[in-house]
């Protein structure tokens, strides 16, 4: 840097500082050497910043202006280091942090106007030690417990079949709340997934269910023969009898019957086809039967043969029933003409079908049956 450009300040290149008081020293006006200006403005005489003071650097030779000195702002004083604590004049250690923590420091309780000053140990013989013999080997300290309760009330809870259920049910509780959530069940069983899931189980059981669950299927009797001559075995498993006294009748035969299948897919199985006719004029019951299990294919129009069992007792030969079914089945040379009048009867039918719940039933009547037997012309 230039000796032109330097600072004028003694007291920032080091030199010596003066011992006269900067504040309380008065200083020559600056009147002499500083030229007011022409515009005739006011301005402090003693002020620095107008012109250069008239102390003097007393190393320097140099006229001090007006830049920062410490020491006019403070009474000249000796600096000196501040001094050290008591510690380091005592030649103490200091604070030892671990004196808290190996007993080896003073305790700074004062209760009851006493001072500890260090570690005291524990009075008495303190808990109990298992020493074994020396004579063997080294000796081995195994502190034993006090003696106390082994478990707590909550713990012997725990331990009980009830607190477990509970937990269990509090678990599977937590699970089914976290599923809700979407916190649980990962890519294919969270809660989207089931419902997909579910809706095509649903789907699907509805279309095996509509396959596979039977249809109750329709009846219809012969037009020409509704009652049919008995044949077989069934032909003598029931007398063919007819009497006045008492008045009564008995004879088998066959219901001559069409079933209509269309709407089932699979084959159908009944369990029990049970049959009952009653007089149309008189509707009492005259006749039943049993078909048993009965196997029929699907989408067909399949005919079978109900075996019926006509029996009948009344009091006396002019009951209106017994009537009816004796001139139908009367001989026709006994019959002017050969024709014999028909029988009319209602005939209902109850179906136990394999893999259909209760019981189904359906009727039909005839209004002109012929009579599927004919007695001897020497008949009563």
């Amino acid at each position: 840097m230039d000796a032109d450009r330097k600072s004028t300040v003694s007291s920032f290149y080091g030199g010596r500082k003066g011992s006269l008081d900067a504040l309380n020293q008065d200083y020559p006006s600056p009147s002499a050497n500083y030229d007011p200006p022409s515009s005739g403005r006011m301005r402090d005489d003693a002020s620095s910043f107008f012109g250069p003071r008239g102390s003097m650097d007393p190393l320097g030779g140099r006229p001090s202006n007006a830049g920062y000195n410490r020491g006019s702002f403070f009474p000249a004083a000796r600096e000196e280091p501040l001094k050290g604590g008591r510690d380091e004049e005592e030649g103490d250690n200091g604070w030892d942090v671990y004196a808290d923590f190996n007993n080896a420091g003073p305790r700074y309780s004062s209760a009851f106007g006493k001072q500890d000053t260090g570690y005291q140990s524990l009075g008495g013989s303190g808990t109990a030690k298992l020493v074994e013999d020396t004579s063997s080997g080294p000796v081995e300290m195994v502190t034993v417990p006090a003696l106390g309760p082994e478990w707590k009330k909550s713990e012997m809870h725990d331990m009980t079949k009830a607190s477990k259920r509970e937990k269990k049910a509090e678990q599977r509780k937590q699970l089914l709340q976290d599923w809700r959530r979407g916190k649980s069940g990962g890519k294919w069983c969270n809660r989207r997934a089931v419902v997909f899931i579910c809706f095509g189980l649903i789907a699907i059981i509805a279309v095996v269910l509509g396959i596979c669950i039977p249809r109750v299927p329709s009846f219809a009797l012969s037009n020409s023969t509704p009652l049919a001559n008995a044949t077989g075995d069934w032909r003598t498993a029931v007398p063919t009898e007819f009497s006045r006294f008492p008045a009564n009748f008995s004879f088998p035969a066959f219901a001559d019957l069409q079933l209509n299948t269309d709407s089932n897919y699979l084959p159908l199985s009944f369990k029990h086809l049970r049959a009952k006719v009653f007089d149309l004029d008189t509707g009492f019951l005259i006749g039943s039967g049993d078909l048993g299990h009965k196997t029929v294919p699907a989408k067909s129009f399949p005919e079978i043969q109900l075996p019926l069992n006509f029996t009948y007792i009344a009091t006396n030969d002019s009951d209106t029933t017994w009537l009816n079914w004796y001139n139908a089945c009367q001989s026709k040379s006994r019959v002017a003409g050969g024709q014999r009048p028909g029988v009319r009867f209602r005939l209902v039918l109850t179906m136990d079908i394999i893999g259909l719940p209760g019981s189904h039933s359906a009727a039909t009547q005839v209004n002109n049956a012929n009579c599927p037997i004919e007695l001897p012309s020497n008949s009563v």
